[in-house]
C-alpha cells in the first residue's frame, strides 16, 4: 500500500485521502448546536413581546417596538433634537424604501398603454377647455 500509483494528485487544496474528513464527518464538531437562535431571530423575538404603556390616561398592550417608537415620538413633539433626528430619518430611510419597491416593479406594456391613453384623455379636455373660454 505503500507507494500505489493513484490518479489523484496530492497538492495545493488538494491533500491527501487518508486525513481528509469521512462522509457524514464534520470539521467542526462542537460547532454551534442545530437549533440555536442568531442575533436578528433572538432581536424580533425580542422586540415582539408586549409591554404595558401608559397613553393619554389609558394603559395599552403593545410590543416593544413599538412603545420606544412611541416614546422617541413623545420626545421629538417635547423638542428633544436627537429623537426628532431620529424620527425624521427612520421615516425619511422608509419612504425611500417605498420608493425603491415601486421603481423595483416598473409598469407592464399593458398599464403604460392605459396611463398613455388617460394623459392623453387629460389633455383632450384641457384642450376642450381652453377653446370654450
Amino acid at each position: 500500500m505503500a507507494n500505489k500509483p493513484s490518479d489523484y494528485e496530492v497538492g495545493y487544496g488538494k491533500p491527501p485521502k487518508a486525513t481528509q474528513f469521512q462522509p457524514g464527518q464534520s470539521g467542526n464538531p462542537k460547532g454551534r448546536p442545530k437549533g440555536t437562535k442568531n442575533l436578528k431571530t433572538d432581536l424580533q423575538e425580542v422586540l415582539n413581546e408586549k409591554v404595558q404603556v401608559n397613553a393619554g390616561g389609558q394603559t395599552l398592550e403593545v410590543t416593544k417596538q413599538r412603545a420606544m417608537l412611541m416614546r422617541a415620538c413623545e420626545l421629538a413633539l417635547q423638542g428633544n433634537i436627537r429623537a426628532i433626528e431620529f424620527v425624521t430619518n427612520l421615516k425619511r430611510k422608509h419612504q425611500e424604501d417605498d420608493e425603491d419597491s415601486v421603481a423595483a416593479h416598473p409598469l407592464s406594456a399593458g398599464e403604460e398603454q392605459i396611463l398613455a391613453d388617460f394623459i392623453q384623455q387629460q389633455r383632450e379636455i384641457i384642450d376642450e377647455e381652453e377653446q370654450e373660454s
